[in-house]
């Protein structure tokens, strides 16, 4: 049982401006301001990851999360001020464990991660601040002004990538915030509401909210959009194909095909998918990649080549794909064509694995982008 008993007061000098405003508003002449809570959080009597402290400006949303949880409250963390982000982990953190965890909380982006703290976009620090406080932060996490200084397509997402992170790592999370549309998303365990001296436990957690996606067949120019947050070189074949998964008309993910006519045993190669930084961390370029090889497995064979350990890790529990060759560097490699040799080259020294997309095609989607 966590019980505050709080009284917070301040002086009040009673300039000429101030006698004025009494009259003005009919005020009491008082000499301090005084404000109370008493507050009951029965946290120990059930296992939690997630709480959710949430309410309007002013009603002592913060003044009552530091009071409870003071040893945890995470501010604004020191970053190199030229140093990549992965420079700000703790030491004895190996880089695999640190880039697992950015991109849990929905920052799977390996261009963004060379780049300073003090450069990158509010969603993407919110993000990045999120990763170093689950990584310095053994058990419990506070954070205040939760999603505040971000966008809400990106509070919405990013809520769940996390939420979703601190359970798999068994860790706590109490989120403050004013804003009360992430909570389908944080999915939290219980929420206290400080306006209303409300606690509730949450008896069940729901799915998150779906995410409707409208995927559209578009111009290599779409590739602008997304280039420079793919984990390899920016390039992109000129005869690929491609497509725009688009969130609320907002473009979101790219993915692109190439065809390979070998005489035997013509395919498909998935050449290029990246998601977005604001909507990493809910599947949707996962959820892109499959739709497309659904549509041209409904021809050839749908084959696919990545170095990214998050997409890795999806594909390997997928039961949609089939990995086909273990993560591994991939040392010689002849191609078919000099554009398939282009592309193996780049694959060189990396650890990759592939996949061959097994899970059932879209015949009629296909026939309605022109594909058969």
């Amino acid at each position: 049982m966590s019980r505050l008993d709080l009284i917070r007061e301040s002086p009040i000098i009673r300039t000429p401006r101030v006698m004025q405003l009494e009259g003005m508003f009919g005020l009491a002449a008082e000499t301090r301001s005084r404000e109370q809570w008493s507050v009951e959080l029965p946290l120990s009597e059930r296992p939690w990851n997630i709480g959710l402290i949430v309410g309007p400006s002013g009603c002592g949303k913060t003044t009552i999360a530091r009071e409870l949880f003071q040893d945890h409250f995470v501010d604004d963390f020191d970053w190199p001020s030229e140093k990549c982000i992965i420079d700000g982990f703790p030491q004895k953190m190996g880089i695999k464990e640190i880039t697992s965890l950015l991109s849990s909380v929905g920052f799977s982006s390996p261009p963004g991660w060379l780049r300073p703290y003090h450069v990158l976009s509010n969603g993407e620090q919110f993000r990045v601040k999120m990763a170093r406080a689950l990584a310095e932060l053994s058990e419990l996490v506070v954070i205040d002004e939760f999603t505040s200084v971000v966008d809400r397509t990106i509070a919405r997402t990013g809520s769940c990538a996390i939420a979703k992170t601190v359970r798999r790592r068994g860790q706590q999370l109490v989120a403050v915030s004013c804003h009360y549309d992430i909570i389908d998303w944080l999915n939290p365990d219980w929420i206290y509401q400080p306006a209303l001296d409300d606690f509730q436990w949450r008896c069940e957690r729901q799915p998150r909210p779906s995410i409707s996606l409208r995927i559209v067949n578009v111009h290599r120019d779409a590739w602008h959009l997304f280039r420079k947050h793919h984990y390899l070189d920016a390039s992109l074949h000129q005869a690929a194909n491609c497509f725009v998964a688009l969130v609320e008309e907002q473009p979101a993910a790219f993915t692109a095909v190439m065809y390979f006519p070998h005489p035997k045993s013509p395919s498909y190669r998935e050449h290029r998918t990246v998601c977005l930084p604001d909507f990493q961390g809910v599947g949707i370029g996962n959820a892109l990649s499959e739709y497309v090889a659904s549509l041209y497995s409904c021809k050839h064979r749908y084959t696919s080549v990545t170095g990214h350990p998050a997409m890795i890790r999806h594909r390997a529990r997928s039961p949609l794909w089939k990995m086909t060759r273990k993560p591994s560097t991939v040392q010689r490699q002849a191609g078919f064509e000099k554009h398939r040799k282009q592309i193996v080259a780049s694959s060189r020294g990396r650890l990759t694995a592939s996949f061959q997309y097994i899970g059932p095609s879209r015949q009629r989607d296909a026939q309605s982008f022109g594909l058969l």
